[in-house]
C-alpha cells in the first residue's frame, strides 16, 4: 500500500483527535515500519489495519466509522493535493464513472507498482449509478468514505447504500448512489 495513504491518515489523526492519540495508537499498533512512513514508499495493509483498530480503542469509536471518516478526509486531500485528476469532472458520477480509466490510470502512471481496487460502473443514468468495488484487501469502509468525500467535494444530494457481495478473496461491496 502507497504511503501516501499511510502519511494523510497520521495527518487527519493528528488533526481530528491529537498528537498525542497518535503517538499511542502508533506504539499500541507495534508495527513493523515503527509507525515511520514516506509518502512514496510502500508498506503492508496490515500495518493500516493495526493503526485504525488501535485508534478506535483510543477515541471510542468502531472501525468502520474511522475507515468511512478516513475516506472522505482522504477524498479532500487528494482532490486539493491532485488537482488534475479532478479536471472536466462535474460531479460524483463523473469521477465514478472515470475511476478506473483515468484516475487511477494517473496513478498507475505516478506509481507503477500501486496495487489498486476495481471500481465498475455497472449502471448509470442521470440520476442512479451502480459501482462495484473490488479488492484484494478488505477496504470497502474506506471505498465507502471515498464516495461520501466525492459526493460532498461536488456538494451533491446522493444517497449511498452499500450491499456486501461474495469475494473468493479480499472484498466486494455495490454501491448504488440515487441522486436526490
Amino acid at each position: 500500500m502507497k504511503g501516501i495513504i499511510f502519511t494523510e491518515f497520521l495527518e487527519m489523526v493528528e488533526q481530528r483527535y491529537s498528537p498525542q492519540a497518535m503517538e499511542q495508537m502508533i506504539a499500541a499498533a507495534h508495527l513493523p515500519s515503527g509507525g515511520a512512513y514516506t509518502s512514496v514508499g510502500k508498506y503492508d495493509h496490515g500495518e493500516m489495519w493495526s493503526l485504525v483498530c488501535e485508534l478506535s480503542k483510543v477515541c471510542d469509536t468502531s472501525v468502520p466509522e474511522l475507515f468511512k471518516a478516513y475516506g472522505e478526509y482522504l477524498f479532500a486531500r487528494l482532490a486539493a493535493n491532485y488537482p488534475q485528476l479532478m479536471r472536466n469532472m462535474n460531479s460524483c458520477f463523473d469521477v465514478m464513472q472515470s475511476l478506473d480509466a483515468v484516475v487511477h490510470g494517473e496513478v498507475r502512471r505516478l506509481y507503477p507498482d500501486a496495487e489498486l481496487p476495481r471500481f465498475d460502473v455497472i449502471e448509470r443514468s442521470s440520476s442512479r449509478m451502480v459501482v462495484v468495488y473490488s479488492s484484494k484487501r478488505h477496504f470497502a469502509d474506506l471505498a465507502e468514505g471515498l464516495i461520501r468525500g466525492c459526493v460532498r467535494h461536488f456538494n451533491e444530494s446522493i444517497v449511498i447504500t452499500r450491499e456486501q457481495l461474495p469475494a473468493e478473496e479480499g472484498s466486494r461491496a455495490r454501491f448504488i448512489l440515487a441522486l436526490q
